[in-house]
């Protein structure tokens, strides 16, 4: 069977018969769609609190630990009693 002869028969069968959808079709497809919406939605504000909590937490860490800061030299003892 050609191209062309499937083309034709695929358009024969369009022609004979109108499409059949089934009755709650569309309600369905609307409800999973809300759904799916609602899901990534809330997805992608969990995302943006996790980042918002990491960046927080390393500025904390940042400010407590001061890790731009040359640590104290420690090699020579403290001078005492003089």
């Amino acid at each position: 069977m050609s191209l062309r002869e499937r083309e034709a028969a695929v358009r024969r069968v369009l022609e004979r018969t109108p499409p059949q959808v089934p009755p709650g079709l569309c309600g369905d497809a609307m409800r999973r769609g809300g759904r799916l919406l609602r899901r990534r939605t809330a997805a992608r504000r969990l995302m943006w609190l996790v980042l918002l909590a990491a960046v927080v937490a390393f500025f904390v860490w940042a400010v407590m630990a001061r890790p731009w800061v040359e640590p104290p030299s420690e090699t020579t003892p403290p001078l005492t009693g003089w």
